[in-house]
């Protein structure tokens, strides 16, 4: 079989649109129209029609999807070998989609770790949507994602860290003083943070002793958390430890262990599972691991001061 009409079925398969796939393979449309229709005719399938914008795969193209998908990439990289990737000379633009806590704790050491080795290399960092990742790595419209949620399918993954959570309340809250029990707990008003992708974790430790109780507040992004407990003694929130134990050394803040069992949540690594560039993407998916491994975080820069936190 041409090698050609693989790299065009796995580009159709993987972006599911003739425009996107042409432009992956620095093709034209009809080009790419054309390798598909010979591959149909060897393969005796339609192997993709067409729902909206969008090239759905038929029951064949997704089975044979995989083999084809790896034997690319098996090619590539041996091919990227003998030429072997050299990170100072790539321009290449890759993206990352992290959530905002991610954001803000983690670009400053992956964004040294890539410059320093490949000064002209590009990062994006895609807002994180949980719901929309296997889609977004499948297709390989992001690169890598850095989430304590679990994510269905077979990317390539690796754990960066095991984050545990607690109960961050201000230091005139009932609960900063003693442990906090589960009726109190319950009981009390909390604020949530919609931006937070390890929330469904505590949701599920939670149901199994109790129902979740409704969000009092809901708010956006982390970055208003602090001032918002700071500034009334009524909410708690339930967020990682560390990080709520570092807001504590300039805001007003109490951390207490949470009053039920829950495991440490595991931060994990995701890649895509699409075959482009896939010894520039080896060597960043190493790099952002050993990034995000090797930094405590910059969570502090969310800080207070005498007058805000009072």
């Amino acid at each position: 079989m041409d090698l050609n009409l693989v790299r065009v079925f796995v580009a159709v398969a993987e972006t599911r649109s003739l425009t996107a796939a042409a432009s992956r393979l620095y093709v034209t449309q009809p080009a790419v129209s054309q390798a598909l229709a010979k591959l149909r005719r060897d393969l005796d399938d339609p192997l993709f029609q067409r729902s909206g914008r969008e090239m759905v795969p038929t029951p064949l193209a997704l089975s044979v999807y995989p083999g084809f998908r790896d034997a690319i990439a098996g090619i590539d990289r041996t091919v990227d070998a003998v030429h072997r990737f050299d990170p100072a000379s790539s321009q290449r633009l890759f993206r990352i989609a992290l959530s905002e806590l991610g954001e803000i704790g983690w670009i400053p050491a992956i964004h040294r770790a890539v410059a320093e080795r490949a000064p002209g290399m590009r990062l994006e960092v895609v807002p994180m949507d949980v719901a929309e990742l296997p889609e977004w790595l499948g297709r390989g419209s992001v690169d890598l994602a850095v989430t304590p949620a679990p994510v269905p399918g077979e990317f390539a993954q690796t754990v960066l860290k095991s984050q545990a959570y607690g109960v961050a309340v201000s230091q005139r809250h009932p609960l900063a003083r003693g442990e906090v029990g589960l009726a109190d707990y319950l009981a009390a008003e909390h604020v949530r943070v919609a931006s937070d992708s390890g929330a469904a974790n505590v949701d599920a430790a939670l149901r199994r002793v109790a129902a979740p109780p409704p969000p009092r507040v809901s708010i956006n992004h982390f970055a208003a958390l602090p001032p918002l407990l700071a500034g009334r003694s009524g909410l708690v929130a339930t967020v990682p430890d560390t990080i709520a134990a570092g807001w504590a050394e300039s805001w007003r803040l109490v951390v207490r262990p949470l009053p039920f069992e829950m495991a440490p949540v595991d931060v994990r690594l995701y890649r895509r599972s699409t075959t482009q560039h896939a010894a520039a993407l080896d060597w960043l998916f190493a790099t952002v691991a050993g990034a995000i491994r090797g930094s405590s975080g910059q969570f502090g820069v969310i800080h207070g001061d005498a007058v805000a936190a009072g």
